[in-house]
């Protein structure tokens, strides 16, 4: 269990990748990156080699690993000690993966898109990130319906969890997906109700970094975003969040450590000082 909550910087060897700041067109650049999020306090680095931003198309599992094992190969061998996952739903991407550095897959399917993936990560022994999605990349915008949108994630994971533990893998990770398959409006009662999911007693990764939830209510695009995504971030972890995952590493990291700090604060000390104050200045 993660004891307190820590940073998952984004790699992303895409080419059309919705924030353009998290690009990477080489294998240096990629490094450079890498090192740059580690240094500003990233645990975990996040390698996609496809984008999943609301009407993209999919790639073939073939052009994924031509994009991301070179670079989870590279940035596993400059940075050892550095935890690495490759962010995919094919399970021939995620095997390759962690034969060449990668110790977690973040599949944002939960298995639906590759029947294979549960079965391949319990065989790989690694953390296994499940996240909730409604329907596909390419069309879960168009007008998603829920009944009651809490209760049908959250069976969505209480099955899912089973099935990944009868299968033989013994760390779950849960991210409710926010922006996949969600309205901005949706996307904020997920946030409001994000501790319910705390009963699931797995760590809960968070990806709203300058997403659509963000910047659209704010009329403005993913570039200036950091500012919403700082205010988001902070609900998301006073609501149980133990992942951020991040374009930012160092605001991500300062916000966790100013949380963090503010949280450690004796309030009773607070509160006796104040009726102290009250006490001899006005009733006196």
């Amino acid at each position: 269990m993660i004891k307190h909550p820590i940073i998952m910087g984004i790699i992303n060897a895409t080419p059309d990748s919705f924030f353009k700041e998290s690009r990477t067109k080489t294998v240096q650049e990629s490094i450079e990156k890498a090192s740059q999020m580690i240094l500003e306090g990233a645990s975990i680095i996040d390698i996609g080699g496809q984008t999943t931003k609301p009407g993209s198309n999919q790639i073939s599992a073939d052009e994924e690993l031509e994009r991301v094992i070179p670079i989870i190969t590279a940035v596993s061998k400059a940075f050892p000690e550095t935890i690495i996952s490759v962010d995919t739903f094919y399970s021939s991407v995620a095997k390759a993966a962690v034969e060449n550095g990668a110790s977690i897959v973040n599949d944002i399917s939960g298995g639906e898109f590759d029947s294979q993936m549960i079965a391949t990560v319990a065989n790989l022994k690694v953390p296994y990130i499940l996240m909730h999605i409604k329907g596909v990349p390419k069309t879960m915008q168009d007008n998603p319906q829920y009944e009651n949108m809490t209760k049908e994630i959250l069976d969505y994971f209480i099955e899912k969890i089973n099935k990944c533990r009868l299968a033989g893998i013994n760390d779950v990770i849960v991210d409710v997906g926010f922006g996949f398959g969600k309205t901005i409006e949706q996307n904020y009662q997920l946030l409001k109700s994000l501790s319910v999911f705390k009963m699931l007693d797995c760590p809960l990764l968070v990806g709203i970094s300058r997403k659509g939830m963000i910047y659209k209510p704010l009329g403005i695009n993913a570039d200036d975003a950091l500012n919403g995504t700082t205010v988001i971030n902070t609900i998301a972890l006073q609501n149980g969040a133990n992942i951020l995952r991040v374009h930012d590493v160092k605001k991500a990291v300062e916000t966790v450590t100013l949380l963090n700090f503010y949280q450690q604060i004796d309030s009773n000390e607070g509160n006796s000082t104040r009726l102290s104050y009250f006490s001899k200045n006005i009733c006196d």
